[in-house]
């Protein structure tokens, strides 16, 4: 993770920052930290997934939207950006010209695992997204050929962990139909 030289910023500074260069930042603990542009595979995963969901909210006529590369206010000065979320049409309403950085938990986040990201995205957004209250998170790790469905349950994340053919069980959207490796599928070229 590589940081900025810029040593101390404050949430609202965040909202507003520009380095000039077109990078995209996470806020943590005060600290812009560098998000590496997502590989061909990350970016195919997220586009099925994104179809996916909005093809089901619109079928449910549902009055979610989901987004990608949004961010969530995590903390204080923490901020993370999602590969993709579900939110209200309220919670986007309130930001409809602002950044969008949402400061109330998502419906459903979604992040997939790159090499670099491991740590942040089962451990360190894990916990963060759990105090937040978002109520469920997907892992998708095209690592470990695996997704893990994480439900919020008393304030920690009861995990179950699904693999190859096996349908994704999701409390949001409870009459999805995808398999596991329908997704990564999704992420060849081939």
């Amino acid at each position: 993770m590589v940081s900025t030289p810029v040593t101390s910023i404050t949430f609202e500074e965040y909202l507003t920052y520009d380095d000039g260069n077109g990078s995209h930042y996470e806020l943590v603990d005060g600290k812009l930290e560098l998000r590496n542009p997502p590989t061909i595979e990350h970016f195919l995963i997220v586009s099925f997934l994104d179809t996916a969901l909005e093809a089901e909210i619109k079928r449910c006529n549902s009055t979610w939207l989901c987004f990608r590369e949004s961010g969530v206010r995590t903390g204080r000065n923490k901020s993370r950006l999602t590969d993709l979320c579900v939110v209200t049409v309220e919670q986007a309403r309130e930001l409809l010209n602002s950044s969008a950085v949402f400061e109330s938990p998502p419906l459903l986040i979604v992040e997939v695992v790159s090499p670099e990201s491991v740590k942040r995205d089962y451990r360190h957004k894990r916990s963060e997204y759990a105090a937040l209250e978002v109520p469920e998170y997907w892992i998708v790790d095209p690592l470990e050929a695996e997704i893990s469905v994480l439900l919020l349950e008393d304030g920690l994340y009861e995990e179950t962990v699904f693999t190859t053919n096996q349908q994704i069980g999701s409390r949001t959207f409870p009459e999805l139909a995808i398999a596991v490796d329908q997704i990564f599928t999704a992420g060849n070229l081939s």
